[in-house]
């Protein structure tokens, strides 16, 4: 068997790699668009809408465009047939996925080192949580010591945690999907002004 010098072989190798690619890049304009019923079919913990959270959560009073519930905490508001949410939920999503997946994964759902906001939010109340996220937590056992940071002075997750609440209830009872939320209300005067105090803008 003779053997074609590394010259000759070289267009040839070119040209099949250039073959690949824009048989890829045929493949990836071809590609259709996500379809948000399957991936909330992915998630492994997904249960079905949990109805005494979503009852107990449910919005009774709501000022300035900021919805509560009958215990006085904020909470999530539902229209059109749960496509359209509350502007405080769809932040909360914004500002979890800028502040918090890192560590407690993608959608509340947990890591190995992290647990699932979205579980945690069964349990913990308005105060608990806020007093989490402001003084940090952790949690000794026989597997391991998690910590959880304190972001007292992180103004881009204590300006928002009205908002990281009211998302991470929604995801607790089920009512929010994984996936962004296609419809929203419109953000709110009071949540400028408090916003803009907040950062000191």
């Amino acid at each position: 068997m003779q053997y074609q010098s590394k010259a000759a072989i070289r267009p040839l190798v070119a040209a099949l790699v250039f073959a690949f690619a824009s048989a890829g890049a045929v493949q990836a304009q071809d590609a259709k668009p996500s379809d948000p019923a399957v991936a909330n079919q992915l998630d492994p913990n997904a249960p079905e809408k949990d109805a005494k959270l979503i009852d107990k959560y449910q919005a009774v009073k709501v000022e300035d465009g900021k919805y509560f519930d009958k215990d006085g905490a904020p909470t999530y508001h539902i229209t059109n047939d749960g496509k359209k949410f509350d502007w405080y939920a769809y932040s909360g999503y914004r500002r979890y996925h800028a502040e918090c997946h890192v560590c407690h994964g993608p959608d509340a759902m947990g890591s190995t080192y992290a647990p699932a906001l979205k579980d945690s939010l069964k349990r913990l109340s308005y105060e608990e949580f806020v007093g989490i996220i402001a003084g940090g937590k952790q949690d000794i056992s026989s597997s391991g010591t998690n910590v959880m940071p304190a972001f007292g002075d992180n103004k881009n997750v204590m300006c928002y945690a009205d908002d990281l609440y009211t998302y991470l209830k929604a995801r607790a009872s089920g009512a929010m999907p994984r996936v962004r939320p296609t419809d929203k209300e419109d953000k709110p005067e009071a949540a400028k002004k408090a916003e803009k105090e907040c950062l000191g803008g």
